[in-house]
Order: structure tokens, then C-alpha cells, then sequence
């Protein structure tokens, strides 16, 4: 007895779980009841198609069943059916990826080789206007020597005609006649002596006679040829170095300038009363440089030379 009534209690309660376990099982026993032959996504047929002109969301989306869009017994061909898409479109992605990043990548080599190229280019430029300022500078110094040097050279040809006086002497003669006594050979010999291993000098003579006119002329003119005689034969005296004028009676050249300074110049000159030849040495003072100077005469400031 008890155990037909404890069967009588369990009876309902069994009874609704197969019924749900019923209801659960029929949709995936339908699911799993097509014919192994038949494809599983059969093409629509043209009826079935979708026109052109719907969205591609609408033809792709797929077919929502019992269980939605989750298949709960879906097979690996089913879920390599819908990851596929997105695998592809992944690898996609990734050779984009990998194509910019080699894009970049060579964009960056050959700005880099540029940058390179152009610092090398003004690197070569910078050293080259160091040497051309180099250059100029040292162009310059070359300029400014050279203008030294041409100054130089044009006072060394200015001075070689400026004479300076550093000694005088006045040789007399007796009576008028050409011959020199002992006292104007020793004036000569003296002169002479001082001027052993000089360069650069002159000798100016002015010869006087107290004859008038041509007569004068003449007489002085000897007594001038008397002095450059003695001079070339007795201590070979260069004869370029002589130069003479015959003045007769005339005043000599410093005795005139005296006159024209004092203002007599309209006055009667002295008459010359003594016969004799006024000697200047003249010395140049740049072509006499190096030379030995003039012994025993005075030099171009007035003071004794040894």
C-alpha cells in the first residue's frame, strides 16, 4: 500500500521532467536530422535573392534560429565559416600595417640620407669660405706689402736725385795762371783722402778769374780743367763724379741767392778779384748707403763725420 501511493506522488513530478527534456531536445534533434548529402547553405534561389538595392548588412546576416545567433552545437566548419571573413580581413590589416611601416620606414632612410647629404654640402661650404677668408687675408697682407714696397721704391727713385752738401772748399791761384800751388794741392789731397771707398757723392766746382767777358770765361774754364786733372790723375776720381762751370767775373750761385735774400739784388755785384775754384761735395744720401762715409768733412747735418 505504501508503495503505490509513493509512486502515485513521484508519478507528476517525473512526468513534467520528461516533458521539458522534450521540448529542449526536439529543435537540435531537427537541427542534426538533415540528410548528410544535402549543403548545409544552399544557395537562394533567384526568386529568394536579395535585390541590388538592399543593404549588404541585411544580405549577410545570417539566419537567426532557436537558439539566436549562438549555436550551442556548432561544429568547426561552421565556426570557421563565420571567423573567416575576419580573418581575412585581419591579414588585410596587417599587410597595410606592414606596407606603411616600410613606406615610413624608407620615407625616414632618405630623409635621413638628405639631412646627411645636406650637412655634408654646408660642411664643405663652411671650410670653404674659411680657406677664401684665409686667403683673402693673407691677399691682403701680400696688397699691403706690396704698396710698402712700391712707396719705398718710389722714395728710393725720389732721393736718388736729392744732393745734400756736407763739405766746401776754395782752391786760389796766383797771378791767374792754371797751376796749382802747394797749399791747393794739399786742399785737394786732403779732399781726396776723405773720400777713399765712399759712393754716392759729387763734386760741384765753380771757377772764377777776375777778367772780364769771354776772357774770363776762358781763364776760369782752365783753372776748373787744372783742378779735375789733379783730381782724376794723382787719386782716380771717377770723372762723372766732377762737375764744373766756368763763371768768369760773375757771382757764384750762393752768393746770388744771398743777394736776393737781403734785397740788393738791383745793386752793382762785387767784382771777383781772385782767381780760384769753389769745390762742393755733394753726397746722396740713399746711394751712398752701405758705403764707407767721407773722412775728416762734415756730414749732411752739419756735424764732424770721423
Amino acid at each position: 500500500m505504501k508503495t503505490g501511493a509513493k509512486t502515485r506522488n513521484l508519478f507528476p513530478s517525473q512526468l513534467a521532467a520528461l516533458v521539458l527534456a522534450s521540448v529542449i531536445g526536439i529543435p537540435a534533434l531537427a537541427q542534426q536530422a538533415q540528410p548528410a548529402g544535402a549543403p548545409q547553405n544552399t544557395p537562394p534561389s533567384a526568386a529568394q535573392q536579395p535585390s541590388p538595392e538592399a543593404s549588404p548588412s541585411a544580405t549577410n546576416t545570417p539566419k537567426e534560429g532557436f537558439w539566436g545567433r549562438l549555436n550551442p552545437w556548432a561544429t568547426k566548419k561552421w565556426v570557421n565559416k563565420r571567423t573567416d571573413p575576419l580573418k581575412d580581413r585581419l591579414n588585410e590589416l596587417d599587410e597595410l600595417n606592414a606596407k606603411n611601416t616600410r613606406d615610413i620606414q624608407d620615407v625616414d632612410s632618405r630623409a635621413q640620407a638628405g639631412i646627411h647629404k645636406a650637412q655634408s654640402t654646408a660642411d664643405a661650404a663652411s671650410q670653404m669660405a674659411t680657406i677664401a677668408g684665409t686667403q683673402a687675408q693673407q691677399a691682403g697682407s701680400t696688397a699691403q706689402g706690396a704698396a710698402s714696397h712700391v712707396d719705398q721704391i718710389n722714395g728710393t727713385v725720389a732721393g736718388l736725385d736729392r744732393y745734400h752738401q756736407i763739405n766746401e772748399l776754395e782752391v786760389t791761384f796766383h797771378g791767374g795762371q792754371p797751376l796749382l800751388s802747394e797749399d791747393a794741392r794739399s786742399q785737394l789731397d786732403s779732399l781726396a783722402a776723405g773720400l777713399s771707398g765712399h759712393q754716392g757723392y759729387i763734386l760741384e766746382m765753380e771757377a772764377h778769374s777776375p777778367a772780364a767777358g769771354s776772357a774770363g770765361i776762358q781763364n776760369s774754364e782752365r783753372l776748373a780743367e787744372a783742378v779735375k786733372r789733379y783730381l782724376v790723375t794723382e787719386h782716380q776720381i771717377p770723372v762723372y763724379r766732377l762737375h764744373s762751370v766756368a763763371l768768369g767775373n760773375m757771382q757764384s750761385v750762393d752768393q746770388t741767392a744771398q743777394a736776393a735774400g737781403t734785397g740788393e739784388q738791383d745793386t752793382k755785384p762785387a767784382r771777383v778779384k781772385t782767381s780760384s775754384v769753389r769745390i762742393r761735395l755733394m753726397e746722396n744720401s740713399l746711394a751712398a748707403q752701405g758705403s764707407a762715409p767721407p773722412h775728416g768733412v762734415a756730414s749732411s747735418n752739419g756735424a764732424e763725420r770721423p
